[in-house]
């Protein structure tokens, strides 16, 4: 009787390995899929302040670029591939980060899509959405990764004519949340 439980348990948990290998099989999203699962990448993604482009659930070069530099930023073999442990650093709840990064005092402005003189899409290209931040360039470099308190993580992906020196334009998604946001003195964090 001993056999048969001990076989039956041996049996369980070679059952339990192999559906576990196939679950991490079946994960992997990689540069040319499409679907559900690159869009969750592509969110989760931009949610760190990795990706500023669509998420439109094509996996692109923009994700693959967004991809890797996640996974060096996180010590992970940058092959842009999201695999098993590259899936699990970017499904972390997101912690505000350390005030590690580089502290910046600036005046923050808020604007959207819809507003007279914007075309809708930033300089770098991206269709204008929450995440995305217009900076002057000489200051902070288009595609820095930023997090800014009170807004969450961002990229630096949009330039203004008035945006000089230490001042930056936080994009919104109605005009309400811009006009209720206004014009603040924040300190903003670049992070590395």
């Amino acid at each position: 009787m001993k056999k048969v439980s001990l076989l039956a348990a041996v049996f369980l948990i070679s059952l339990l390995f192999t559906s576990v290998a196939s679950a991490s099989v079946d994960y992997p999203v990689k540069f040319g899929m499409r679907g559900d699962k690159v869009q969750a990448v592509q969110t989760m993604l931009s949610e760190k302040g990795f990706y500023s482009g669509a998420i439109d659930g094509i996996f692109g070069k923009y994700t693959l670029e967004a991809v890797k530099e996640f996974q060096r930023s996180q010590g992970l073999v940058a092959d842009g591939i999201v695999g098993y442990d590259t899936y699990q650093y970017l499904s972390r709840p997101g912690a505000e980060p350390s005030r590690s990064g580089k502290a910046l005092s600036v005046i923050a402005t808020a604007y959207t899509a819809y507003d007279d003189g914007t075309t809708g899409y930033t300089y770098r290209g991206n269709k204008l959405h929450k995440g995305l931040v217009a900076v002057d360039p000489s200051v902070i470099p288009l595609g820095t990764r930023l997090y800014i308190p009170g807004y969450g993580h961002a990229i630096a992906d949009d330039i203004g004519g008035a945006i000089k020196g230490n001042k930056i334009d936080l994009a919104f998604e109605s005009r309400s949340e811009a006009l209720q946001f206004g014009r603040q003195r924040i300190t903003i964090y670049i992070l590395e």
